[in-house]
């Protein structure tokens, strides 16, 4: 994708929620743009025919016609993240050469982590972009689901991410939020460039750090320790003395 075009979507699904649930989420992504939903793959064909699609969200099992067919249909398909209720139903989508594939109940976070895989193979002359740091995006942020409510954060505002087995708490500036999520799943959406992870139960924002040494970083007067599998690549960013 170049830096300032957006990549434009269709979203194929003959399920209401599960197609308004992808409506909602492209719509929430400043670097998406939705041309056409649609909830069979007759009117997802007249919608290519309309529209120059960068990114199509499919789902794989349809009445009538596999999402995979489909595609075998088209000369030259777009991008494709294949949805599916099932992971059995994913080995379709290896053999059309899909980006990525969401088992549903898609969750923002596992959504975000497809696009953004989508985004770093747009286009191979492209600078590698990852969505939360693009230039468009004047607040890059997640969605952490707490409180039965989907609650933004802003990356800035993030001090540092704290595993509890099942859960994570994220620490901010004004609050902490505890969700189920792993905090290894949660690390490959992070911008690296921004973000580190010292311990397999921490996870710090690089810019936050008031001070550090070879043991531990202190972040918002909390010493959070620097654990020996994570020692050498914290110490290559920090200049860590040995």
């Amino acid at each position: 994708m170049l830096h300032h075009k957006k990549l434009i979507c269709l979203a194929v699904d003959d399920e209401p929620p599960a197609l308004s649930l992808l409506e909602q989420y492209i719509d929430s992504v400043p670097q998406l743009e939705l041309a056409a939903a649609c909830n069979n793959a007759v009117d997802a064909l007249a919608a290519l025919q309309h529209h120059t699609i960068d990114l199509l969200f499919l789902d794989i099992q349809m009445p009538q016609w596999l999402g995979s067919d489909f595609i075998r249909t088209l000369n030259c398909p777009p991008k494709i993240i294949f949805t599916t209720a099932g992971s059995k139903f994913a080995v379709e989508g290896l053999e059309v050469n899909e980006v990525d594939y969401l088992l549903k109940p898609i969750s923002f976070e596992r959504f975000m982590k497809a696009v953004n895989k989508v985004m770093e193979t747009h286009l191979s002359t492209a600078p590698t972009q990852n969505l939360f740091t693009e230039k468009e995006s004047a607040d890059p942020h997640l969605y952490f689901r707490a409180d039965r409510k989907m609650i933004k954060v802003s990356l800035a505002d993030i001090l540092y991410i704290e595993s509890l087995k099942d859960y994570i708490r994220v620490v901010t500036q004004t609050k902490n939020i505890i969700t189920r999520k792993s905090i290894s799943s949660l690390e490959e959406t992070l911008p690296p460039q921004a973000f580190i992870r010292i311990h397999r139960s921490f996870i710090i924002a690089l810019n936050k750090i008031d001070s550090y040494n070879s043991e531990m970083v202190e972040v918002a007067k909390k010493k959070l320790p620097i654990s020996r599998m994570y020692k050498h690549e914290v110490g290559r960013l920090l200049k860590l003395e040995a």
